[in-house]
């Protein structure tokens, strides 16, 4: 038997944790939860006047739980955290169930979207069935396949799979940060701004359940306060805030099922347009009996109200939509789907329904200010935007809301941003949440109410059957939108995290292209996930969101030791990531096809470059000693290929004897880009948006 003498090293617990993420550094003064008096005569108003928190969050859908988790992530402890919901537990039926392709791209970067791509349906095409003229027979008939999913993206495909899993999914994780997770059977009752504690302005009501039917009422005060409790938001209505817009006059009633057809598109997402009216075929995950859910969304055309705000029209509405029934629902699916049967598959498999009115919402105000103009309240989600489901974009747009709010908000709190220090004053960082979210909100409410409003109506025949609408219109609104619907396309205006190219600028643009959608680089918009190959040890790796990362484009003198690239390398290692927070800043490094160095003709001002595809990442011809020292100390795991897999400078506009720099955000949006030598603009974008040191 083998004897050894074993070493541990007392750091040895980090090293055994490598699923947790590391928590950003704080700059701020740590957070230290009052203790409770331990007097026994205190009363209750002043043990409840010392529970505080940093952040408090009210619900815990996928909104919620998204920042939640975030939060968590970065480094909010219990203490300084609390998520509450009024319900008893993670969702267990109906509400929304389709991930969009952006939505996946960031779950697959927090770790947590193998299950869901693993369990879920995945939808690649969309079908359009459209009437024939006929009056019997085949009076519909498809027109057309098309994808799904038609911009660039990792994850070509939504998926489908139950609200609740993916709850749970997200709370799981959450608890590998958190002991105590969601605080459930909680009920905001009341939240209100008493600036009589400067540092703990917010004042929230909260009734807990304690599992015997008795709720205990508490008072609680926090820093900032974030509203994620859907439409008919407490927090809202609390802070005065509310949703501006208008219902449409269509009903439709949706209903999860087993479903038992001959329809030969039951497995994809389908749009139906009959001469009976209009349905979408939503093909759902397998369940635990090994049968498939369908969602269908049937339009119920025999239900007319009025549109407009009058109470009398909302309650004659409601009266109305109280009338759709599942019996009714079915017959008139059926009807649509004629010569095509379908029912459920057997007693027992509708899963869930109901009936709703197409609106479309959206709060003026997505915060509320201090006396100060500090942003203290949040709402994100339906809380502040509501529309139509079909689109698939509820859930969506209201993980991506927290997906934006989080990095400003934990910033801000950690004092790494400027001026974040000083909580007396407004924070510009935070405040763009509103102008960046409540943009995308309108663009999303704009959207619905044309895709809506087209899908409602009826697609004409040439016969006098249905309304002044065209296959070739509707697929025109599809297609267009798809960079939108998929999450994809959506480009946030300029502000201090967003340095847009304008007629005035005085810096030159070194991207070629406006083909955005197709991943030319662009302020406001997302970065292109592309493939590539690393360089230490040839692994294959998909570009992540993260933390802020500097993306370096590097040109093809990267072997030139006074060329542009290894000054550029240089003076970012060495001046640029070291004035700001440690850790706060990944420098992520691209090389373009480099002139071999086994050929006599070559040398550090060569120009002849390798062009072979099979040979474009040529392993033999240069080694860290060839490359800048700078390089290998401050992005050894993070300097790839950009042309061994994919063709990462064609992709982002940029010409491979030129280079380029691109800041990245947290949450994967690019905020500026500037030449390879204009280190100048990336060390003025960073120092607007990170405190230095």
């Amino acid at each position: 038997m083998p004897t050894f003498t074993e070493f541990s090293a007392s750091s040895r617990e980090l090293r055994v944790l490598p699923s947790f993420a590391p928590p950003l550094p704080r700059l701020s003064p740590a957070f230290t939860k009052p203790s409770p008096s331990s007097s026994a005569l205190s009363s209750q108003s002043e043990q409840s006047e010392q529970e505080k928190y940093e952040v408090v969050i009210v619900g815990a859908g996928p909104a919620g739980l998204m920042l939640n988790l975030l939060l968590a992530r970065y480094g909010l402890s219990d203490d300084s955290l609390l998520c509450v919901d009024a319900k008893p537990s993670t969702l267990r039926s109906g509400q929304a169930d389709g991930l969009q392709p952006r939505t996946l791209e960031v779950l697959k970067s927090l770790g947590v979207a193998d299950e869901i791509l693993n369990d879920g349906c995945h939808m690649e095409e969309v079908a359009f069935w459209n009437p024939t003229g006929k009056t019997e027979g085949d009076v519909i008939e498809r027109t057309s396949i098309v994808p799904d999913v038609s911009v660039p993206a990792r994850f070509q495909h939504e998926v489908t799979i139950h609200q609740g899993r993916i709850e749970r999914i997200l709370e799981t994780d959450l608890l590998r940060y958190s002991k105590r997770g969601v605080q459930r059977n909680t009920r905001l009752v009341d939240v209100k701004l008493d600036e009589a504690d400067g540092e703990f302005p917010i004042v929230a009501v909260i009734e807990v359940g304690n599992g015997d039917g008795e709720r205990e009422k508490r008072t609680i005060r926090s820093k900032y306060l974030v509203g994620a409790d859907g439409a008919h938001s407490i927090v809202r209505r609390c802070m005065g805030l509310s949703l501006e817009g208008e219902s449409l006059d269509h009903i439709w009633g949706v209903v999860d099922l087993v479903v038992d057809t001959d329809f030969p598109d039951i497995r994809r997402r389908t749009a139906i347009h009959s001469p009976a009216g209009s349905v979408m075929v939503i093909p759902r995950e397998r369940i635990a009996t090994g049968d498939y859910l369908t969602r269908l969304y049937v339009q119920v055309p025999e239900i007319e109200i009025e549109a407009g705000d009058d109470r009398r029209a909302k309650d004659a509405a409601k009266a109305r939509r109280a009338g759709v029934t599942l019996e009714s629902i079915f017959q008139q699916a059926a009807e649509a789907f004629k010569p095509y049967y379908i029912r459920p598959k057997e007693d027992g498999s509708v899963d869930w329904w109901a009936a709703y009115q197409i609106g479309q919402r959206v709060s003026g105000q997505f915060t509320v200010k201090d006396s100060k103009g500090i942003n203290r309240v949040f709402i994100a989600g339906d809380a502040c935007h509501t529309h139509s489901p079909k689109a698939g974009q509820g859930m969506n747009v209201s993980m991506m809301d927290s997906y934006n709010l989080a990095w400003k908000l934990i910033y801000s709190i950690h004092g790494l941003t400027p001026g974040a220090l000083d909580s007396a004053k407004p924070d510009p960082v935070l405040d763009t949440y509103h102008l960046e979210r409540h943009t995308i909100a309108q663009q999303l409410i704009d959207f619905d109410r044309a895709f809506s409003s087209m899908f409602s109506g009826k697609i004409g025949s040439g016969d006098g059957i249905g309304q002044a609408l065209t296959h070739e219109q509707f697929l025109e609104v599809f297609s267009t939108g798809n960079g939108f619907t998929s999450g994809c396309g959506i480009e946030y205006p300029a502000n201090i995290t967003v340095e847009k190219f304008t007629d005035k600028s005085t810096r030159r643009n070194p991207i070629k292209g406006t083909d955005y959608l197709s991943g030319i680089l662009c302020p406001g918009r997302r970065l292109l996930n592309v493939k590539v190959k690393r360089f230490a040890d040839g692994n294959r790796r998909d570009l992540h969101d993260g933390r802020f990362r500097i993306l370096v484009l590097t040109s093809s003198d990267l072997l030139d030791p006074t060329g542009t690239s290894a000054k550029t390398l240089n003076t970012l290692s060495k001046q640029t990531i070291p004035s700001f927070p440690a850790s706060t800043i990944e420098q992520v490094v691209i090389h373009p096809r480099l002139p071999t160095s086994n050929d006599s003709s070559n040398g550090p001002n060569s120009t002849r470059t390798n062009t072979s595809k099979n040979n474009a990442y040529p392993y033999d011809t240069f080694t860290w000693r060839d490359l800048p020292a700078a390089l290998k100390e401050r992005s050894e795991m993070r300097f790839y290929s950009g042309c061994a897999l994919d063709d990462v400078y064609a992709a982002y506009g940029v010409a491979e004897g030129e280079g380029a720099i691109a800041v990245v955000r947290p949450d994967g949006y690019v905020g500026v880009v500037a030449a390879l030598d204009d280190v100048k603009a990336v060390e003025g974008y960073l120092g607007g948006v990170l405190r230095g040191v």
